[in-house]
């Protein structure tokens, strides 16, 4: 087979990973169907896991390491009583405990200790790098290694009633690098016994929702892409003039004074008049506007 002709398109598509595919699988379908090798993805979902996936295409995947720190939202199953290897369906049983006492209440109650700023354990079927490795080679291995906790920040994880006898059905609003099986197996511990994770969904990655996005089969070279400008579209955004914009081209350090009084410390997206992106750059604290990414002119 050839390689796949460069359309030279640039885009951000929203898809609704089916379950089976891994985030891989998406992004080198969709390179073919769209005619872009350089494309890359925000936010990896596990092979059984649905739900919205970001894809970048040519100079979009500059962006994507912004779109990977926007907050994300999850349904999910949690079924009590068992735990497994892998935290969710679809690993080895390891554990069985008698559950069937435990009712809605107490499942409500015991998730609030889960929310605000917490610490996790990446599980081992996790990509974390431990040591140059990644966790889950070291598990299909059969190694398992001591994993350093790490922040992460739950803002809602609502337990709305029983999926089925034993079955909780969850949802969960939270930042970026948070683990949902392990959110599930700890409220499974701490009712007393233990729990595993099934039918995740990710309903959200910032402000792009899975209503509305794309199956990867169902894309081809006339799905239509949303612009780096709308990839961009969650942090604020300033229109500069074209002498400014000359400076942003070259990746200038500016003063923040010039992107106007509104503009406060943080990411900022800086636009021409026809609303094309031109760079990310960052307003810090000291008092200047560093560049992030410069978008180079097409």
């Amino acid at each position: 087979m050839g390689k796949t002709k460069d359309s030279g398109v640039d885009g951000l598509l929203v898809v609704d990973k089916a379950a089976g595919w891994t985030s891989h699988d998406v992004v080198a379908r969709l390179r073919g169907a769209i005619g872009q090798r350089r494309s890359g993805h925000s936010g990896t979902l596990d092979p059984d896991a649905t739900g919205v996936l970001l894809v970048g295409f040519g100079r979009v995947t500059k962006l994507l390491t912004f779109l990977t720190a926007l907050p994300k939202a999850y349904t999910g199953e949690v079924v009590l009583g068992v735990t497994t290897s892998t935290l969710d369906g679809g690993g080895e049983v390891t554990g069985r405990f008698a559950m069937d006492d435990v009712t809605i209440e107490d499942a409500r109650r015991a998730s609030v200790g889960f929310l605000g700023d917490i610490f996790q354990i990446p599980p081992m079927v996790s990509a974390v790098q431990i040591g140059g490795q990644r966790l889950h080679a070291l598990a299909r291995q059969g190694i398992e290694v001591e994993r350093p906790p790490r922040p992460v920040r739950v803002d809602r994880f609502g337990v709305l009633g029983w999926a089925e006898q034993g079955v909780l059905s969850i949802e969960v609003e939270c930042g970026s690098g948070t683990y949902i099986r392990s959110l599930a197996a700890d409220l499974g511990a701490a009712l007393g016994g233990g729990a595993h994770l099934r039918n995740l969904r990710r309903t959200r990655i910032g402000s792009f929702l899975a209503d509305g996005a794309i199956a990867a089969e169902a894309a081809n070279r006339e799905t239509t892409l949303l612009s780096a400008a709308s990839a961009l579209r969650d942090y604020p955004s300033v229109v500069v003039d074209d002498a400014l914009a000359e400076r942003v081209a070259v990746g200038r350090a500016l003063d923040p004074d010039l992107l106007g009084p509104e503009c406060r410390p943080g990411i900022v997206g800086l636009l021409n008049h026809q609303n094309d992106l031109l760079a990310v750059y960052e307003i810090l604290d000291s008092g200047k506007a560093c560049p992030l990414v410069v978008l180079p002119a097409r």
